[in-house]
């Protein structure tokens, strides 16, 4: 066996995958992730705007990005991640790209995104 035999093997039967809502770039989404502080743990939601997703199988991992007190904040997360709880699709984005990155250059109204209708 090489070893990208040995690492679909991995992916396919050791890796837990999970359902999650069909989402992409532009897509408005909350992502509810377990934190551990000491013996504790809680759940705390990021809600931001997906910019890219990237990665297949077990390795897929999307970006979100939010605006928090005039800050850009941009989160990677990995999709089939154990410390994600859930993942809320709050609003389906129309954009023309698969990766939005010039959303970094903009702010206030400039940088929303129009509403995909079903």
């Amino acid at each position: 066996m090489n070893k990208t035999e040995i690492m679909d093997f991995v992916q396919d039967n050791l890796i837990e995958k999970r359902e999650w809502p069909a989402f992409g770039a532009g897509d408005n989404v909350t992502v509810h992730y377990k934190i551990k502080e000491g013996n504790k743990e809680r759940i705390q939601p990021f809600q931001g705007t997906v910019i890219q997703r990237r990665g297949s199988g077990a390795t897929e991992t999307f970006t979100v990005r939010k605006i928090s007190g005039n800050i850009g904040v941009e989160r990677i997360f990995p999709l089939h991640s154990p410390s994600i709880d859930k993942i809320i699709l709050n609003r389906r984005g129309l954009v023309r790209r698969a990766r939005i990155f010039y959303l970094r250059k903009l702010r206030g109204k400039r940088a929303r995104i129009k509403e995909r209708r079903f």
